[in-house]
């Protein structure tokens, strides 16, 4: 994880929520492809803080969600 981005990367970028979240709990994460990776956020909290990975990073997590590395029941 890369930790800070430039504020203007972040400013244009295009949030969406994963096809499997949960609408009655509210309790999703959105995520945004930007120039240099994927930036993951609390739907519920827009404004705070944003989990900055570069692609690389991000496709080992889909990939091990994917293999079963992960529960998430």
């Amino acid at each position: 994880m890369r930790g800070t981005q430039p504020a203007d990367d972040l400013a244009g970028a295009t949030w969406r929520k994963a096809t499997r979240s949960n609408t009655v709990g509210n309790q999703c994460v959105e995520v945004a492809r930007l120039r240099s990776g994927i930036a993951v956020r609390d739907s519920k909290n827009p404004e705070g803080p944003k989990l900055l990975f570069t692609n690389g990073e991000w496709e080992a997590f889909v990939d091990g969600v994917k293999g079963g590395e992960f529960d998430l029941s």
